[in-house]
């Protein structure tokens, strides 16, 4: 793989960061993922403003510029051979010495920008598998960022696995009280009486882009939006529900098992009305129907 680093594209066994890199030593760090449509980045600016705030609160010197990152996606993506790609955008504090830092924070980020293919097709229904694990509480204490510190995901990610080797499976956090609170690499909505539920920010959740944008195409279709914490038996009884990601979009959940692996609910194998009417919505922000793969956004 070929990436934009710090400026330069360069092959991927190139790019190095030093041992005091407390991204590396301390997980301080912050990383940005989406997918470009027509080969170009979609909701950059939400991206941004997102990464900036994470920057600003962990003290990283850093003020992203849209314009340099859409250069940067676009060297990316032609050094790689992609029209279109899945994207990373990662900020890591870069070096300092050994132990944690002053509160004056870091003053030299590295930037990557790495891009790589798109999966085919639209991707089919998920199974929901309810995870043993909990979802840890933001680090910060306020709001989830999209951060370096991703052992929680990788935890869940691996009790997944365990249970199921089908492609279509995502993993359900509940938080320390057994409030629903997100996918793996997702956000959950379903619904329920013609009003759309989505686990609230204060579960743990990550603000996601796509969450954002579907709250919004919601509201604006008349549709009632209710955010709180809830238990999981509030989505076995739902009429339909679905996950998203700003590189899956809209994916319908098809199946939800339990943390036993048993099947609990079953619904329709196509998206529900709502989820295709919201879906169909997103679909035409971006202009062009895409190919899909599989992050958090």
């Amino acid at each position: 793989m070929k990436l934009w680093w710090n400026g330069t594209i360069i092959d991927e066994t190139e790019a190095v960061i030093p041992i005091t890199d407390h991204g590396f030593l301390y997980g301080m760090g912050l990383f940005e993922t989406f997918r470009t449509y027509g080969g170009k980045p979609f909701l950059l600016d939400r991206h941004v403003e997102r990464l900036r705030a994470g920057c600003e609160e962990l003290r990283i010197s850093y003020e992203p510029d849209a314009s340099e990152i859409g250069t940067a996606i676009a060297e990316a993506l032609r050094a790689n051979g992609l029209t279109d790609g899945y994207v990373r955008w990662s900020v890591s504090a870069g070096a300092a010495p050994l132990g944690l830092p002053s509160p004056a924070g870091y003053g030299a980020p590295n930037v990557a920008v790495m891009a790589k293919s798109l999966g085919t097709g639209a991707p089919a229904p998920k199974e929901l598998h309810v995870l043993r694990l909990p979802r840890n509480g933001p680090e910060g204490g306020v709001v989830r960022r999209k951060s370096f510190h991703y052992m929680n995901n990788v935890l869940g990610k691996w009790e997944l696995a365990e249970r199921t080797a089908s492609p279509s499976a995502e993993g359900l956090f509940v938080d320390a009280q057994g409030f629903l609170a997100e996918g793996i690499v997702s956000n959950v909505f379903w619904v329920a009486d013609g009003a759309l539920y989505t686990p609230s920010l204060d579960t743990g959740c990550l603000p996601g882009i796509t969450r954002d944008v579907v709250l919004e195409l919601a509201r604006e279709a008349g549709l009632p939006v209710v955010e709180g914490r809830f238990a999981w038996e509030t989505l076995l009884a739902a009429d339909e529900a679905f996950v998203t990601n700003s590189v899956q979009e809209l994916t319908p959940v098809g199946v939800l098992y339990d943390t036993a692996g048993s099947e609990r609910k079953r619904w329709a194998p196509e998206a529900g009305p709502v989820t295709e009417r919201l879906r169909q919505s997103y679909r035409k922000l971006t202009g062009i129907e895409g190919s899909h793969t599989d992050d958090h956004s």
